[in-house]
């Protein structure tokens, strides 16, 4: 096992991170830019050390030299990436073996093949997994990135090809905007990932966004964990994650899970019933949660355990079993709450956080890297203030604790979504599964939310208020 890991991310998923090295008797390492010398990642260890003195916000964290500098001066002879940041960078993967440091993830041959998607559509191409249309990596050339689009055809999906977590993607209509759009998305990926190769996917307007959790060892074995359901989201952000599925037969759970090891993330085409995989995402990922929940299992200790060489099917090894032993038990969603105002386009709030108090109580889990009271919401990050998990042996109980973990936040100071969140549990059409991609945008009734700013004793009553009344289209829902 690992002498000391070195987390190289920050937030909720450092805090993560260091958790399961800690039940693992292993010392962790963080680091922080600037702007986080006050965050509760940074305490959160018993060593932490400022890294890409002089840069900004994000390209510290970018800063593979001084993360490997600090790797080295503190004994680490491992570095979780986390998600984001650096964690699909196979160049850092690289930079850690050659600087005799495990990368807790995949080797960086793994890594460029998987982590870039248009290399890792050609693998399920190779494979005869279903894809979209879609071109090669676009050129600087503005008449060729013209010709490409032309030839997919319109709309179409503008995609990074390396990182996650909607940066960079943009909806082309026609070819009006598309330099524009393809400029705009290229500075951003440049920004979020290092790199800002870009690529055209073809649009699938009626969609659903359907998952599939895959674990791997250095000795050949693969395992699934079953899906997620990812459909709910806003401006290619995911919103609520669920699982499992609530649309998926059967069958199409066998589908999907038993494809291949490349085959992780898929969209549905709803009037078609059809599968298109999309892409790979070779890291752990925000909505993991979801997955350990109905499971049982720790993905961030089998990580680090499976890198240090343990084998999947050895329980005590690994602490992943074999295919045919892992089950779903049960039901979990997931919300990211977050410090934006949906009466106001989901504008982030900035500001300090003068009262907090988290919900508690069976079936609920909370993963949080800024949400606490005196925490200061800046603007240099992404507006996550916590994750929570409710889970439950139906996903009616599931449902049932969410809309109660809800309602027990208390958060003053700054604007969340708390209540849109609630309204979203409560919608007629969430409940049923029967959603697209889309279903925020079209769906103006989820932000009739009261006038409140504590999330609190109003929210519990327009809670009450909808199962007691009907004020909602869930009226009539048992709960």
């Amino acid at each position: 096992m690992f002498n000391k890991i070195l987390v190289a991310n920050r937030s909720e998923i450092a805090i993560r991170v260091f958790r399961a090295a800690r039940e693992l008797h292993i010392p962790s390492v963080g680091i922080y830019s600037a702007e986080d010398r006050l965050t509760l990642h940074r305490f959160n260890t018993r060593e932490s050390y400022r890294v890409g003195e002089g840069k900004g916000p994000i390209e510290a964290y970018l800063d593979m030299d001084d993360i490997i500098r600090i790797a080295k001066k503190t004994g680490a002879d491992a570095i979780h990436p986390g998600y984001g940041f650096l964690s699909e960078n196979p160049d850092f993967a690289q930079l850690s073996a050659e600087s005799g440091i495990t990368f807790i993830g995949p080797s960086p041959e793994i890594m460029r093949r998987l982590g870039n998607k248009v290399e890792a559509r050609a693998l399920a191409i190779d494979a005869d997994v279903p894809v979209m249309p879609a071109t090669e990596p676009l050129p600087h050339d503005g008449a060729e990135v013209k010709r490409r689009a032309s030839e997919v055809g319109y709309p179409l999906m503008l995609k990074a090809s390396w990182g996650g977590g909607g940066r960079g993607m943009r909806v082309i209509e026609d070819e009006s905007l598309l330099l524009e759009q393809v400029a705009a998305a290229r500075r951003e990926a440049q920004a979020a990932f290092g790199n800002d190769e870009v690529y055209l996917e073809k649009l699938v307007r009626n969609a659903r966004h359907v998952e599939v959790q895959i674990m791997g060892d250095s000795h050949g074995q693969v395992v699934h964990l079953f899906e997620r359901d990812c459909t709910v989201q806003r401006r290619h952000q995911k919103i609520v994650e669920r699982a499992p599925a609530p649309y998926l037969s059967p069958a199409e759970r066998d589908e999907i899970s038993s494809c291949n090891a490349g085959t992780v993330e898929f969209l549905q085409d709803v009037d078609t019933d059809a599968f298109y995989f999309i892409e790979v995402n070779p890291r752990i990922q925000v909505e993991h949660t979801v997955t350990e929940q109905i499971t049982g299992l720790d993905l961030v200790k089998s990580q680090i355990r499976i890198a240090a060489g343990a084998r999947i099917g050895d329980v005590d090894s690994s602490g992943i079993p074999a295919q045919e032993d892992i089950q779903m038990r049960g039901a979990a969603i997931q919300c990211r709450v977050t410090t934006e105002d949906p009466r106001n386009n989901f504008i982030p709030d900035y500001g300090h956080i003068v009262a907090y108090r988290s919900p508690a109580g069976p079936g609920i889990r909370l993963d949080a890297g800024t949400a606490y009271s005196g925490a200061v919401i800046g603007r240099h990050y992404d507006s996550l203030l916590v994750k929570i998990t409710a889970s439950g042996v139906s996903e009616a109980e599931a449902t049932d604790r969410m809309l109660r973990g809800l309602s027990e936040f208390r958060v003053r100071g700054v604007e969340t979504n708390l209540a849109f969140l609630s309204a979203l549990i409560l919608n007629s059409r969430f409940i049923k599964g029967d959603y697209n991609t889309r279903f925020v945008d079209e769906s103006p009734e989820l932000l009739e939310l009261p006038p409140d700013r504590s999330h609190g004793a109003q929210l519990l009553h327009f809670i009450g208020d909808v199962i007691v009344n009907g004020n909602s289209q869930v009226a009539g829902r048992k709960m």
